[in-house]
């Protein structure tokens, strides 16, 4: 049985972008029911390394495989093949208008904050200890 790539040639980037993320994932996962093992495992039976190790690498193996035929199912090439080929229609922002913005956004969070700041030192006031109210 030969393995398939449907639409090989298509959406490269975006299958690549999204297998590296699947795989980040899936590494955290094993990462985690490793360190799980580690302690119950290796604290009642003394160390053992092939459970510790070995069902973390066939847990990501698996999952691995599950992801190869998921990103290889048609209705989901199509869609990210579609993903890449808007993306390539997009106008990114220049260096001038990038900074622009991000200093727009920091200014603005930084108002707001202190708005935040002033009004509910004012509401603590007036209902706290200033007049008494509560």
């Amino acid at each position: 049985m030969a393995i398939r790539i449907y639409k090989s040639g298509q959406g490269r980037y975006v299958r690549i972008g999204t297998a590296v993320a699947a795989a980040l994932v899936d590494l955290t996962f094993c990462y985690y029911i490793g360190l799980l093992l580690e302690r119950n495992v290796a604290g009642e039976f003394g160390y053992k390394a092939y459970l510790v190790y070995g069902i973390p690498g066939v847990v990501f193996a698996t999952l691995g495989v599950l992801v190869f035929w998921y990103l290889n199912k048609p209705k989901i090439v199509d869609f990210l093949v579609a993903t890449e080929s808007e993306m390539k229609k997009v106008r990114w922002s220049g260096k001038a208008e990038l900074w622009g913005s991000t200093t727009i956004i920091i200014v603005t969070v930084l108002l707001l904050a202190v708005f935040i700041y002033v009004a509910d030192t004012f509401l603590i006031y007036l209902f706290g200890e200033g007049f008494g109210l509560w």
